[in-house]
């Protein structure tokens, strides 16, 4: 499949080709701790890239009564996703299955474009890797990309609501997105965290330097 293009170049952001850390409440990742601090993140190196596909289809369901979270420990801090398994049941159940087999943990937040989003999970860390399988939950019509809105990238040319694995977390008011990216759920805690992670986009769009998350962690309660 050929890197795909979307709507706007500013919407490139969002596109897609291609199909073991210590206990989360120790915060392995607080950037407020860690030695080397640069602007609130920890001074670390990229993970070596990780294989792109392999991962079976979730067929297990999420439990729409409970809490569903995933915390992303990084080394600017941490941030909490609760998942909105009414709006994306197949897709956040992807998601979650996708933490709890550590497939996030070693990857890069590879692009960030400030004021717009931050777009993360691919384990090949070039914008063009995947699980090796897709979902499919269209957004309603009304859908909106606003502050702290969590959806799945995908390419041009796939049907609304495609997803794999590269997710992103919208930084901007109003992203202004048309409603093409299954919106999977939103920050609930560490806004600060994403905010700081944004702090480092460039005008390239590749962050000034690695933004690495060292865990993914699902919880429902």
């Amino acid at each position: 499949m050929s890197k795909p293009v979307v709507f706007l170049a500013l919407f490139a952001a969002l596109t897609v080709a291609g199909c073991g850390a210590s206990d989360p409440d120790e915060k392995p990742g607080d950037a407020t701790t860690a030695a080397g601090n640069d602007g609130g993140c920890a001074n670390v190196e990229a993970p070596r890239p990780k294989p792109d596909g392999g991962e079976t289809k979730p067929t297990d369901e999420l439990d729409p009564a409970k809490t569903n979270t995933v915390t992303f420990t990084t080394n600017c801090g941490n941030f909490t996703v609760t998942l909105d398994v009414d709006a994306a049941p197949t897709t956040a159940a992807s998601f979650a299955a996708l933490a709890r087999s550590g497939f996030y943990d070693d990857t890069l937040f590879h692009r960030i474009v400030p004021g717009f989003v931050i777009q993360g999970g691919d384990p090949t860390g070039t914008g063009t890797g995947g699980p090796g399988y897709q979902t499919i939950d269209e957004p309603p019509s009304d859908a909106k990309y606003t502050r702290g809105v969590v959806s799945m990238a995908k390419a041009a040319d796939e049907p609304p609501g495609t997803s794999g694995s590269q997710f992103y977390v919208v930084t901007a008011a109003d992203a202004g997105l048309p409603p093409e990216y299954a919106i999977i759920g939103a920050v609930t805690d560490g806004m600060d965290v994403v905010e700081r992670i944004e702090a480092l986009g460039t005008p390239s769009e590749e962050p000034s330097r690695p933004v690495v998350v060292r865990k993914a962690t699902f919880r429902a309660k």
